[in-house]
């Protein structure tokens, strides 16, 4: 595996993206997901043995350097797979950037809750998630953040559920 301090990415952190959260976003693609949902839009993504291991302070040099964005999203394979440096890098932004946080998650939000941890604990640290595997059978490209139609966008405060979309 690898050590604290450290993540695994499936690729370079992006900018200025507007598909993933309100206004420019900067994205962190986590590599590894367990779930391999027919359809997924990133099936290079599953393989948690791929991608590349970085150090969370390389990832916050990058990132500090970035302009315009309004937050940072954290896409995959599967975020909560990495949750403890997930969290110390939405913290960090959001302390030293002042930037909104999101993240993506095949994971229900009760599913998270209930199991707790760090998973709970990088939820927490969350303006909103995007909770739910993709279903194919349900996917629909006009809902704006979400591939398909049983996932939901949750606005969050303290790791609680303030609003649904």
């Amino acid at each position: 595996m690898f050590s604290d301090g450290q993540i695994r990415l499936g690729g370079p952190i992006e900018s200025d993206s507007i598909v993933n959260g309100d206004g420019l976003r900067a994205v962190l693609w986590c590599q590894g997901c367990r779930r391999h949902c027919p359809g997924c839009h990133n099936p290079e993504s599953w393989d948690e043995c791929s991608g590349m291991v970085v150090d969370i302070e390389y990832i916050k040099e990058k990132l500090r350097n970035l302009k315009g964005q309004a937050g940072l999203t954290f896409c995959g394979g599967e975020p909560m797979l990495q949750p403890k440096a997930c969290k110390e890098i939405a913290d960090w932004a959001r302390s030293e950037m002042g930037w909104s946080i999101w993240s993506f998650t095949g994971f229900m939000y009760d599913e998270i809750k209930q199991e707790g941890g760090d998973k709970w604990e990088f939820l927490k640290s969350l303006d909103a998630l995007i909770d739910g595997p993709f279903i194919l059978a349900e996917r629909d490209i006009s809902i704006k953040f979400r591939g398909s139609r049983n996932q939901r966008l949750l606005k969050l405060k303290d790791g609680d559920i303030v609003g649904i979309e």
